[in-house]
């Protein structure tokens, strides 16, 4: 397992060789309770927990934190996965089971936020893997997190398919005390029949809008990334229709739409998930993603408007200046691929 090929600057130096953390500091577990069955944790002690996101990229924030590695959400479609390759894991069923677990996170953002170098630039969480995912109920490192956040003042967000983000509300309005708080939950489709099957270890659609919900009840705005809407099978009219419904009698403060897009690593598995289960679509998705990750932008464009009708029709809408800050979505570019490490950004 090449963990000694993680480094603090390799994701913009690549003559650097300090290693994010060593291959002697790795601990591996595995639990024998139903929920953790056949799953994998890598616990170690990383070395940085603050990540830059490369200069290349469209995201309204520079930096990142992400307690974990791997992802038991298991969504066909996660852009992620394409990071355990840097570890030598697999990117499919590895990336789903194989959970690398940064033990030492909470305390090492504190010293790091505590750090003169530090300038109290906004923090985006969830945008690699989720970090309410499943391992937070027996790790809970976001508690310890969002605690250094707050003691410092420090602006942040958050985006989640998870309902346990709701565990740690009070720290959540506890921060909204005292810095710039912003709660998108993923949610791309209301259909049940298409959730079980493309993202089978998250919470079902209505979990998450019920988290909407409640942290609006509490006095938390929180907007949708209504992501990803999936070409040919959760992109019809009465589908859309049914999602912002939905999403608007949730209580959402906005909604943003993001088409699929389809990375290297998430394409393999993606479309060999699509061969199995929709053979007929394989010719169709080969044409749309011709060119690249991207849907093309004539349909980005036809979705974006059908969402934002839809939105206006049902009282809500984009998010707008003024608002609590949130996450939004990239815009579309034409990005050259990376050969090493990254920081990968939204779902």
């Amino acid at each position: 397992m090449r963990w000694e090929n993680l480094t603090v600057e390799s994701r913009h130096d690549r003559t650097a060789d300090a290693a994010l953390f060593g291959a002697d500091a790795v601990t591996t577990r595995t639990f024998d309770t139903p929920e953790f069955r056949g799953i994998t944790f890598h616990e170690i002690r990383a070395r940085s927990i603050l990540n830059r996101v490369p200069g290349a990229s469209r995201m309204p924030f520079e930096w990142t934190v992400n307690p974990y590695r791997g992802c038991t959400h298991a969504c066909v479609y996660c852009f992620a996965r394409k990071t355990h390759s840097y570890l030598d894991l697999d990117t499919g069923i590895g990336f789903d089971t194989q959970i690398v677990v940064k033990v030492n996170a909470p305390d090492l953002l504190r010293r790091q936020l505590a750090s003169p170098r530090w300038h109290g630039d906004h923090v985006a969480m969830g945008t690699n893997v989720d970090c309410y995912q499943r391992a937070e109920g027996r790790y809970r490192l976001m508690p310890g997190i969002l605690s250094a956040l707050r003691d410092h003042a420090n602006p942040f967000s958050i985006l989640t398919k998870g309902t346990l983000i709701l565990r740690d509300l009070d720290l959540l309005r506890q921060a909204a005390d005292v810095t710039d708080v912003g709660v998108s939950v993923s949610v791309g489709f209301v259909d049940t029949e298409l959730w079980r099957t493309v993202e089978p270890g998250t919470p079902a659609p209505e979990r998450r809008l019920d988290v909407v919900r409640t942290l609006a009840e509490h006095g938390i705005g929180c907007g949708v990334l209504m992501a990803p809407v999936i070409p040919f099978l959760g992109d019809e009219p009465a589908q859309l229709r049914a999602t912002v419904r939905a999403i608007a009698e949730a209580g959402a403060t906005s909604v943003t739409p993001l088409a699929l897009h389809l990375r290297p690593g998430a394409r393999e598995w993606f479309m060999a998930w699509l061969g199995r289960h929709h053979p007929h679509l394989v010719r169709r998705y080969e044409r749309l993603y011709a060119d690249g990750a991207y849907a093309p932008k004539w349909y980005q464009r036809r979705i974006t408007r059908q969402v934002h009708d839809l939105a206006e029709e049902y009282g809500i809408g984009p998010a707008r200046a003024g608002m609590p800050r949130r996450l939004r979505p990239p815009e579309p570019a034409e990005e050259p691929e990376r050969s090493g490490p990254t920081q990968l950004t939204l779902i």
